[in-house]
């Protein structure tokens, strides 16, 4: 299909043009502080008044042959940054790489579950050669024999599952050719700076989006059923605060940030990898404008999410450019120790991310004390939808979000367990039992990272990881 490009270069050559004549015009010198003096006058001008403003015009005094000059001077951002057309592009360019990004999330969670269906293959393979081969020989007893057989009949509704599991994978794989195609497609038009259709474009994200939300929850999503023993990555700091890595971030980005305390604390440790952590070593650190509360935070797509102290407002502070991009209070929320998790440290707010994306998970007068869990636009901050899950806050020792399900520990303490799940796409709850070890008797901050499908845990001054296993059934018929 031919791609329809509106040109520029018109103001391209105007660009180029004017900088030549300027260039001709004007012999000189152009100092530290954006000033120019003039050969022939004493007078000095200032070029750019300001990042933002557009095309300039200065009318200078009269040259030597007699000549009057008028210079005009190019903006500092590209002319054409201001069209709307270039900001939608750049806008496009941004949720196609965040598609990207999630893609190679879910290709690296799901990873393990692939060794584990070829393996399940493998298996039933090798079951079912033992079984032909003993019913030919007459080799095993009848008893035997038949327990092997009965084995295989609960083994046999299995293939149909796996097939449709690597159909899925295959599925993953032409969505990601198909994001890779739009975005050299992009790539070449923001080069050319021209126009696309734009309604187009933008169609072609929305549906990726969706299939890719589809594919994440199909393949990726189930019911929590177990919990593994604890994995001890560092110990240190004080009894309470949080560490995580970016549940966005694109698998050779294993960076891990690191944030001792519960209250007032502004200082935050980026360390380049979890190895570096583990040696204390090879880190920058960010120092917060605002102070935070509380241990709920959250790193997502190369954003921190924080509750202010003594406020009920979420902050997104951006790593990179080290600003906050914006900022936004919670209708009603909790905050300075009103309604904390059991254990208390200000855990008011607490702030989570799955495969579904950014929650807060809080409490209102409202809601007599009980967990309310929203979802957040993750640009605006703003609430898209809210529940209240009827379970009390303060009787709660954590919580945390997977696949759209709030799971509840009953305790911060030893002998903790998940005692409660809240059902967001239902609005529904059960009461669960899933124990898991408690090693160091008492979880100051507890959140799953949907990319490495792990639990991230604060327990008394150390840093540690639990893996979750997940339980789903995908249908003969394809359907999750």
């Amino acid at each position: 299909m031919s791609v329809p490009l509106l040109k520029i270069g018109a103001v391209l050559s105007t660009m180029a043009m004017v900088t030549n004549w300027m260039s001709q015009t004007l012999p000189s010198l152009v100092g530290l502080n954006g000033t120019v003096s003039r050969a022939g006058t004493s007078e000095r001008i200032t070029l750019f008044q300001s990042p933002e403003d557009g095309w300039q015009l200065y009318t200078s005094a009269q040259a030597p042959d007699g000549k009057c000059v008028c210079t005009a001077v190019i903006p500092v951002q590209n002319s054409c940054s201001r069209d709307g057309r270039s900001r939608e592009l750049r806008q496009l360019m941004e949720k196609v790489q965040n598609v990207s990004q999630s893609m190679e999330v879910l290709e690296l969670r799901t990873f393990r579950d692939l060794q584990y269906v070829r393996n399940t293959e493998s298996l039933m393979r090798s079951l079912d050669s033992r079984l032909r081969a003993a019913d030919g020989a007459r080799s095993l007893s009848a008893k035997s024999f038949q327990e092997l057989k009965d084995r295989m009949t609960e083994l046999l509704p299995l293939s149909s599952v796996l097939e449709q599991y690597k159909a899925d994978t295959r599925t993953i794989v032409r969505l990601r050719e198909e994001v890779r195609n739009l975005s050299a497609s992009l790539a070449a038009i923001q080069e050319e700076m021209g126009a696309f259709d734009y309604e187009e474009l933008q169609q072609r994200v929305l549906v990726l989006e969706a299939r890719l939300h589809a594919c994440a929850q199909k393949l990726g999503c189930g019911k929590l059923t177990g919990v593994s023993n604890p994995i001890t990555i560092r110990a240190m700091g004080s009894r309470f605060g949080s560490w995580m890595t970016d549940t966005m971030a694109p698998s050779a980005d294993s960076r891990v940030w690191y944030m001792d305390g519960y209250y007032k604390g502004r200082r935050v440790l980026e360390f380049r990898t979890l190895g570096d952590f583990v040696k204390g070593q090879n880190f920058i650190q960010h120092l917060l404008p605002q102070p935070w509360a509380g241990t709920g935070h959250v790193v997502y797509n190369g954003s921190l999410f924080y509750n202010k102290y003594q406020s009920n407002v979420v902050v997104k502070y951006h790593f990179r450019s080290r600003s906050v991009l914006v900022q936004r209070s919670l209708p009603g929320a909790g905050y300075n120790n009103t309604f904390p998790y059991s254990w208390g440290g200000f855990s008011d707010m607490d702030l989570m991310v799955d495969e579904s994306g950014l929650w807060a998970v809080y409490t209102t007068n409202q809601n007599a004390g009980n967990i309310v869990v929203s979802r957040l636009d993750p640009h605006t901050l703003e609430v898209m939808r809210s529940w209240d899950t009827g379970y009390p806050k303060r009787s709660a020792g954590e919580a945390f979000m997977i696949c759209g399900v709030l799971y509840v520990t009953n305790s911060h303490l030893a002998g903790a367990k998940v005692y409660f799940a809240y059902f967001t796409n239902t609005s529904s709850y059960e009461y669960t039992d899933v124990p898991f070890h408690n090693q160091y008797s008492h979880i100051s901050m507890l959140d799953y990272n949907p990319r490495e499908r792990a639990l991230y845990t604060w327990n008394n001054g150390h840093q540690v990881l639990y893996n979750v296993t997940l339980f789903h059934v995908i249908s003969t018929a394809g359907g999750p």
